[in-house]
Formats: C-alpha cells, structure tokens, sequence
C-alpha cells in the first residue's frame, strides 16, 4: 500500500470534515463525496501498481477519522448548521449522547464509504492506464 498517498488523499476528508460543519448543507455533500470518491479513485489508479481496494478503503478509513473527530470537536457548530440530523439523533440510541453516537457510527460509515471508494479505485485500475 501507498501510505503517504493514503494520507495525502485523506486531506480531502479533513478539508470535508471543517466543511461540512461550517458551509457544506446536507444535501449537497453526497456529491461532494462522489466527486472526491471519483478524483481519489483516479489519483489510486494512476499512481499504484497494486491493492488498489485496499489504498481506498484505507483513505476512506482515515477520512473517517477526521470527519468523527471534527464533527465532535465542532459539535454545537456541527449542530446549528444541520438541525435535520440533530432531529435524527434525538431518535436514536443514545439520544442523550450524540457525541458518543458520533463516535459509534463513524467507523461504520467510513468502512462502507471505503468499499465504495476500494470499489472505484479497482475498477479506476481497469479503466486508466498507470505512468
């Protein structure tokens, strides 16, 4: 695996994490995410020999990282600018901890967003040639 691409491409998801708190609504950041998902794939394809999966399910895994972590930091801001999800926390387990929820469903959400992304880096391998 290419571990300084996987932390390079993970700056996306800590550029995403402050801005999904602060200017990013809900309904625009799933295409935010593809269109990352789509960059990152390429950047994989062109610049790894091998275990292209792999390289994307760990930027994915570290996006996660930073997305948790600011989102937590950042809580009461993260809060005021999306009531819709402080609504569905409130019907979740733990409605009395939502950071904890955060800190729970982060990891979860990061493994499927890296079989996504693992799944476009493969298939990104098929279509682009390398170097």
């Amino acid at each position: 695996m290419n571990k300084k691409l996987i932390f390079q491409l993970s700056l996306f998801g800590f550029a995403m994490a402050f801005a999904t708190v602060y200017f990013i609504p809900s309904k625009i950041e799933p295409f935010c995410w593809l269109a990352i998902f789509g960059l990152c794939a390429y950047i994989i394809a062109r610049n790894c020999n091998e275990k292209y999966f792999l390289n994307g399910l760990f930027v994915s895994l570290l996006n996660a990282v930073w997305i948790t972590a600011a989102h937590i930091i950042l809580f009461d801001s993260y809060i005021a600018n999306h009531p819709q999800e402080a609504e569905m926390m409130a019907k979740m387990p733990l409605p009395d901890s939502p950071r904890l929820m955060m800190l729970a469903t982060g990891p979860i959400v990061g493994l499927i967003s890296g079989v996504v992304l693992g799944l476009f880096s493969l298939l990104a391998s098929k279509i682009f040639k390398k170097k």
